[in-house]
């Protein structure tokens, strides 16, 4: 038998000792770390983590500012908001749609474009974002939801104030409409826009849609642990957009647009002391109103196939020859090249042959005019007189002279998307075609053929410069504006001018022209001014959409509508203290003299003698707000 070891009770309390020095090593380690710890959570990041805390208790509920209101030049509103309700959804809290949707769906009417229209809108945004589902709920839909809201965590129905147009269709392309915010948008427009559900999409909405929108504010909302609002602890006030006066007149509008009864086409009325627009329209038009909440498939499918185009506006970007509406304005020119006189005489035997060539250009009266002066010219509307001064003063000097009038240029209008349009030249000939110039298409630019492109803005701005003894005015809608409501109103500044002649005189000999053309014996346009209370100042003119064959023409009125000529009319009254200049285009209609004029003849009547188109009456005047 081994025999048995003794303990060594000296070995063993070593032993101990130095498990204990470890064991107390490693707890003296631990509470260092936890303390460091400690000190790192509630002092080195202490202002972290109470801002979290906050965080959990207080939210930042965004407050939505109203958008700025639109008014008429007499304070009539023509743009305002109302109150409304949508449903909204905070994506991480409702979690996946596929459970929740068809229920809601049983409690609130949901159409299949709202369900797509949420499900395009949610993807890719984050969790903490709000989606729209639905907007503009029923009284009846908002009760029925406020009973089942438990059912639904993260949807909410949200009060907002809805952008309403009292007179949608007279001034959609004007004023514009507002719309859903969209994807790009939430990338382009700024961190702010996320906070908004609508932004502007056309017209003045969209030029002015950072005044318009205002600025977010924010309350300090307590909540408890359920995310529920227990109380307001204070509040960022929301800055309202600025209102906008307009220098259009309500009553105007509604005359211009009557005025053209069933025809289509647009027409511009502004003021030519100012260069401010009185008027603007373009037909046929549409209800802005349809856009603000998201338009139906079915809507939205008639408008773009409909063939008369309600949503292009004829004004900014449409356009197309002017015809014999520029006359004065080459004329203008010739006198201040040098080329003409005011006396000096002319024959017209009712056409016109570049040297050397068998085609002949006609005039509008067959076997022409006899002769004639520089007023009788543009009275009488003689075409050869311009074929020739065209001639003598060349395409280079032509088009230099027609920008000087704003042709070829943005009128400075302020809306989006302005279109320059063209006039004829040798860059711009390049720029389409690899053919030279020739000069039949220096003949044909003298009565505003060719590669002529105005819109009725350009036509009215350069016939208010002649009005107002040569000066151009750029154009503006806007007149005034507040920056919230009771603030002051402030007058905008006066628009930019420059010189389209420096020769009062010769801008004296073409206005005489252009009464003569209303008043005199053998003017284009006497019909449309007979029994006025007031002197008018005039052009007519006429833009071909078919070509004739040799020297061949058709009576338009003769072709099928399609191909009917397009009729304008420009003009001014009273001539002897302008207040108003005026640009009509009537798509299909013939002749200006017999087509434009009088409905020129009606905006000139509303606009200085208070005369209304029959049936219509003036609209009650509201003076804007404090």
């Amino acid at each position: 038998m081994r025999p048995r070891r003794l303990k060594n009770l000296q070995q063993e309390a070593a032993q101990f000792r130095r498990r204990a020095l470890v064991a107390l090593a490693g707890v003296v380690l631990g509470l260092g770390g936890v303390a460091a710890w400690y000190f790192n959570l509630q002092v080195v990041r202490h202002d972290e983590f109470a801002t979290r805390s906050e965080q959990n208790r207080i939210k930042l509920k965004p407050v939505v500012p109203g958008r700025g209101l639109i008014f008429d030049r007499k304070g009539r509103v023509l743009a305002d908001n109302v109150p409304a309700w949508r449903l909204e959804v905070t994506l991480g809290e409702a979690g996946d749609p596929a459970g929740w949707l068809p229920e809601l769906a049983r409690v609130v009417d949901l159409g299949a474009e709202d369900i797509d229209a949420f499900h395009k809108a949610r993807r890719g945004v984050p969790g903490f974002r709000t989606v729209p589902l639905k907007v503009r709920l029923s009284e009846e839909e908002v009760a029925r939801f406020a009973v089942e809201r438990w059912r639904f965590p993260g949807v909410e129905v949200v009060s907002y104030l809805n952008r309403r147009y009292l007179h949608g269709e007279l001034f959609a392309h004007v004023i514009g409409y507002v719309g859903r915010v969209d994807e790009d948008e939430l990338a382009s427009l700024g961190p702010e826009i996320v906070h908004f559900s609508h932004t502007g999409k056309t017209g003045l909405e969209r030029a002015y849609e950072p005044a318009l929108r205002g600025q977010v504010g924010h309350e300090k909302v307590e909540t408890n642990v359920e995310g529920r609002p227990m109380r307001l602890l204070g509040q960022e006030p929301a800055r309202p957009g600025a209102d906008l006066r307009l220098s259009l007149d309500l009553d105007l509008q509604r005359a211009m647009a009557a005025a053209f009864g069933e025809q289509e086409g647009s027409a511009v009325a502004i003021d030519p002391r100012t260069g401010q627009v009185l008027a603007m329209v373009s037909l046929p038009s549409y209800d802005t109103n349809l856009f603000v909440n998201g338009i139906s498939h079915a809507q939205y499918d008639a408008l773009t196939s409909d063939p008369s185009r309600p949503l292009f506006n004829r004004n900014v970007l449409g356009g197309g020859p002017p015809g014999s509406t520029v006359k004065p304005m080459i004329a203008l020119a010739g006198l201040d090249y040098g080329l003409r006189t005011p006396e000096q005489r002319f024959f017209s035997s009712g056409e016109f042959h570049i040297p050397g060539q068998a085609r002949g250009y006609r005039d509008a009266a067959r076997g022409g005019h006899g002769w004639h002066d520089l007023r009788e010219s543009i009275a009488w509307s003689v075409n050869t007189y311009y074929y020739q001064l065209a001639m003598d003063m060349g395409i280079d000097r032509l088009s230099a002279a027609m920008r000087r009038f704003g042709f070829g240029e943005k009128t400075g209008i302020d809306l989006v998307g302005e279109s320059r349009g063209s006039v004829p030249s040798r860059d711009y000939k390049r720029s389409v075609s690899t053919e030279p110039w020739y000069p039949g298409e220096t003949v044909i630019a003298g009565i505003g053929q060719g590669y002529w492109v105005a819109t009725a803005l350009q036509l009215a701005r350069a016939t208010a410069a002649i009005a107002d003894g040569g000066r151009l005015h750029e154009l503006r809608l806007v007149a005034a504006r507040r920056d919230g409501y009771g603030a002051p109103w402030r007058e905008l500044g006066p628009t930019a001018v420059s010189q389209a002649s420096d020769d009062p005189a010769h801008v004296r000999v073409v206005q005489e022209g252009m009464i003569a053309t209303m008043h005199g014996a053998r003017g284009s346009g006497r019909r449309a001014a007979v029994g006025a209370g007031y002197t008018m100042a005039g052009k007519t003119g006429t833009a071909q959409r078919s070509s004739r064959r040799g020297n061949i023409s058709a009576d338009p009125r003769t072709l099928p509508y399609h191909l009917r000529h397009t009729a304008l009319f420009v003009g001014y009254a009273p001539a002897e203290d302008p207040q108003i200049a005026v640009a009509v285009m009537v798509e299909h209609g013939g002749y200006g003299g017999s087509a434009a004029a009088p409905i020129a003849r009606q905006i000139l009547d509303a606009w200085l003698l208070g005369k209304m188109p029959e049936g219509l009456e003036p609209d009650a005047v509201a003076e804007p707000g404090p």
